[in-house]
């Protein structure tokens, strides 16, 4: 058998891959093991634990794949400066010496983090070799796809020098078609928003993205007329005299701050309108470059797939809209589409270019996502046991009728089972799971348990074969990578005259919880096969209540990244106001925490 080892590091969201004979066996971000939120250091702890779950050693590995390659994006760095200078020499200053000192050298220094993890001597290592950024992106997106053939379409902030690329697949064969170099990017001028609008870049996307909703597009001919000149096929250039990102160790400069009526917001000040209008505003001008930029490859391809991947794969909004439109007939995004998926480019790419033969794998390669640790159930009772925690076991046909009975309730409910997803987003097994029928569910959750802002909106659960009833979505979202409308049968009639945070206080359909201001919700499609445990709990709580449909949040609170072990479940169950959590079939109610030998104090994070 055939291992190789996908590494992507040194930027953000590190993360390690195992592919073995062109299967993905194990994949896991380096953050779930530091919890150092989106940690971008080299990931020993990912690589150890991928390595362990395989059943090999790094001695047993036949090549290590880095997911980029460093002397072109330094190439890229020193141009950069070269052209604008003298502008930017702090941020020049700032930068060199890492270069020059790590990053320049990179491969020494993935040889000796790799040699001092395994105890070989530099010369017994595997072969060490780099794709570019942009390839890593395509081969996590094509080839864990279930197509034969595809058109993929990256776009992220930036990779060495693309920040958008596009390329036709087939078989085991990708080629790159065009790409859109560095400035000129869809995700740095998305992040210029996030970051003016008091959110960190890299991680608060999401939550510009969630804020969209309550603004108004005012901002759109300003964005067009000033900041991006959008041709005919979508491909686009920024005007940068209003970013400081290519040479400063800003985003946005004054000119910036001049057009949207006042400096970046500062982080945790109250959100004003203006906040949630940019966000809209950029949010449609996201939208407009994604489907025009598809119309363009599928006539240029003739493909009927897409494949999407890259930091803007992640707006599921977007690719709501995009699937919506009919541009092509399949659209799937590669779940970990961020640079953590990288990762799994890199080993999926040098296993097909390499070996020539490809077998699509249906639904798709990546097994659910859930790629990551898991625990046997007697592991859990027997941690429980040891650290004296009451609980209740119960039986596999017993589990999802006394949960979904809890959950009818109005009970909160961590959930934790079988191995943990892959990727940015939980999915049923390192979960918080609310009624989404209850008014109150949302700020509670929000407030309460995930201790985050009051507008962040939750995503639904939602029995596979029961989707079509529920919302305007005829493809499948196993990922929750897809934006749709709740079901019309479903929505209720709001005040037209609220605005802004006003609107949270309405309920906007039967399903309140789940549903945006906008009447919209981030599905997530529940396959009996792929989650046959979830699944039945879902089943179970339709049966009580008529709603094939539960709150599904990550299982984490701001801050931290999502839980990886039981230990850390029973940490964030302990310091937050969840009613019960769930181990694999062991039942733990509130008030037996107390009782808990284990060190429950919540430990300190990076915050987002």
């Amino acid at each position: 058998m055939r291992h190789l080892l996908g590494i992507s590091a040194f930027y953000h969201d590190s993360a390690a891959v195992i592919v073995s004979d062109g299967r993905i066996v194990a994949a896991a971000q380096e953050e779930r093991f530091s919890r150092y939120k989106h940690d971008p250091r080299f990931p020993a702890q990912a690589i150890r634990w991928c390595l362990d779950y395989a059943d090999c050693s790094l001695a047993d590995i036949d090549a290590v794949i880095f997911y980029d390659k460093p002397l072109l994006k330094f190439e890229r760095l020193l141009e950069t400066y070269l052209a604008n200078a003298p502008r930017g020499i702090r941020s020049w200053l700032a930068a060199m010496p890492v270069w020059l000192g790590e990053k320049l050298y990179l491969k020494s220094l993935l040889r000796s983090e790799l040699a001092s993890l395994s105890g070989l001597q530099k010369r017994e290592l595997p072969p060490l070799r780099f794709t570019e950024h942009h390839q890593s992106h395509a081969a996590s997106a094509f080839y864990a796809s279930p197509f034969d053939e595809a058109a993929v379409l990256c776009m992220d902030g930036v990779g060495e020098w693309a920040t958008t690329s596009a390329w036709q697949a087939s078989g085991a064969d990708m080629t790159s078609l065009w790409e859109i170099h560095f400035p000129h990017s869809l995700g740095l001028l998305y992040s210029a928003f996030t970051y003016h609008a008091g959110f960190k870049v890299n991680s608060g996307e999401y939550k510009l993205m969630g804020l969209a909703p309550y603004g108004e597009p005012v901002y759109v001919d300003r964005i067009r007329d000033k900041l991006i000149d959008i041709r005919a096929d979508g491909t686009f250039r920024l005007n940068l005299d209003y970013f400081d990102y290519a040479t400063g160790l800003r985003m946005t400069n004054s000119r910036f701050a001049g057009l949207f009526d006042g400096p970046p917001r500062q982080p945790e000040s109250a959100l004003t309108t203006r906040e949630m209008n940019m966000a809209c505003s950029v949010q449609v001008i996201t939208e407009e470059v994604v489907l025009s930029l598809a119309r363009t490859i599928r006539k240029e391809t003739g493909a009927q797939n897409l494949c999407l991947a890259g930091g803007v794969a992640l707006n599921c909004v977007a690719n709501g809209k995009l699937v919506r439109a009919g541009i092509f007939d399949n659209v799937w995004v590669q779940p970990a589409a961020g640079d953590a998926g990288g990762a799994l480019g890199a080993a999926l790419s040098a296993w097909y270019l390499d070996r020539g033969q490809r077998q699509p794998v249906r639904p798709d390669a990546m097994a659910g996502a859930y790629l990551g640790p898991g625990w046997e159930d007697q592991q859990l009772s027997a941690l429980l046991d040891e650290h004296g925690i009451a609980h209740t076991r119960l039986l596999d046909e017993q589990l999802p009728q006394v949960i979904a009975d809890r959950l009818a309730e109005g009970a909160v409910i961590g959930w934790f089972q079988g191995r943990m997803e892959f990727g940015p987003r939980a999915l049923g097994n390192r979960s918080i799971l609310g009624d989404p029928r209850n008014p109150e569910m949302q700020r509670r959750m929000n407030l309460a348990i995930k201790k985050r802002e009051s507008f962040r909106p939750f995503a639904p659960a939602v029995m596979e074969e029961a989707v079509t009833e529920w919302f305007e979505m005829d493809a499948t979202s196993p990922y929750m990578l897809l934006v749709g409308n709740v079901a019309a049968g479903q929505r209720l009639e709001t005040d037209e005259r609220a605005s802004g945070l006003a609107r949270l206080e309405q309920p906007h359909s039967t399903i309140p919880a789940v549903t945006h201001v906008d009447g919209s919700a981030r599905v997530q499609t529940v396959n009996a096969s792929t989650n046959p445990r979830f699944h039945a709990l879902l089943t179970a709580f339709a049966a009580l209540t008529g709603v094939p449909v539960l709150i599904n949040t990550s299982f984490n609170v701001r801050g931290e990244p999502i839980v990886c072990t039981p230990d850390e479940a029973l940490r964030c169950f302990a310091n937050t106001e969840m009613d019960y959590l769930v181990l694999g079939n062991n039942l733990i109610e509130r008030g037996a925490i107390a009782t808990a030998t284990l060190d429950l104090e919540p430990a300190t994070f990076e915050p987002d």
